[in-house]
């Protein structure tokens, strides 16, 4: 609270992007600091999405029909990025609560107090959680790679294409946790932020290609599933890395993945922050 509180001591500056970008590193700082103090945080952070790798790779990986073929090594290729995209989209839940504790706590009112960019307490939290996001995905691929995953399998990919694939793998994550710190502003306590968090997330993650073929599940269905954002930025992901289980479906979104990831992130970030920061402004603890 203290670096906070010394930093907004000096006079605002006449650029305000200029302001708002210092408050809210300041206030990702301090999140990062607070992040460091609590690694617990981040240790059961990293175990749910472990599990599910060796869970889903292990259990299903030998009665799973990819692309005509019930390989476990081709399931575990086509896996990784539904995990990956998972584990970033789970980070919202989090958030949440962590903003609601903020809130609980009186956090919020006392930043309100002071003469601080509007919105840079949210953006500055959404960074730090996406700092952790980071580092978590970093873990979680060595686990991949030590349970078989591979990339380029078919020869077409490079350092820069996996880069861009985690690129938008957190550019999503960063986009859902706006989502994360509108449920946070809106609910009273941090385990009502953590249960409505993980409640729209179970369907949005599951309804997709993450984890099944698509071509397998009712018209309906698949429908739903192939223009969900979180199945553009799975099958953007799969392209990037060359994994096999690539949608062949005449949906714009698995036509042109990676424009469809990028679209709809940004505009996730857009409408969310607004409300946000909307929110922010009028809520009490």
């Amino acid at each position: 609270m203290s670096a906070v509180t010394d930093a907004v001591r000096v006079a605002p500056s006449g650029n305000p992007l200029g302001q708002s970008f210092r408050d809210s590193m300041v206030v990702a700082k301090r999140n990062l600091i607070r992040m460091s103090r609590i690694p617990e945080m981040i240790i059961y952070g990293l175990i749910q999405p472990i599990m599910f790798v060796v869970l889903f790779t292990y259990v299903f990986g030998g009665s799973m029909q990819i692309g005509g073929s019930t390989s476990a090594t081709d399931y575990k290729n086509f896996l990784m990025a539904g995990i990956f995209a998972q584990t970033v989209t789970f980070a919202t839940a989090s958030s949440g609560a962590g903003i609601a504790d903020d809130m609980h706590k009186g956090l919020i009112d006392r930043f309100r107090s002071l003469p601080m960019a509007r919105g840079a307490v949210l953006t500055g939290r959404t960074l730090a959680d996406l700092v952790q996001t980071a580092l978590t995905l970093v873990v979680l691929a060595v686990v991949a790679v030590l349970v078989g995953w591979r990339v380029g399998s078919d020869g077409d990919t490079n350092a820069a294409k996996v880069m861009a694939a985690f690129g938008l793998l957190l550019l999503l994550g960063y986009a859902f946790t706006w989502i994360g710190a509108l449920i946070g502003m809106s609910v009273r306590t941090p385990e009502a932020a953590t249960s409505s968090g993980l409640i729209w997330l179970f369907p949005v993650t599951f309804i997709s290609n993450a984890f099944v073929d698509t071509s397998h599940m009712t018209p309906w269905l698949r429908h739903i599933a192939e223009w969900n954002p979180f199945s553009a930025t799975v099958q953007a992901a799969r392209v990037l890395f060359a994994n096999p289980g690539q949608s062949q479906s005449e949906a714009w979104p698995m036509q042109h993945p990676v424009w469809a990831s990028l679209i709809y992130s940004a505009l996730i970030i857009v409408v969310f922050r607004t409300l946000a920061v909307r929110k922010y402004r009028s809520a009490t603890a």
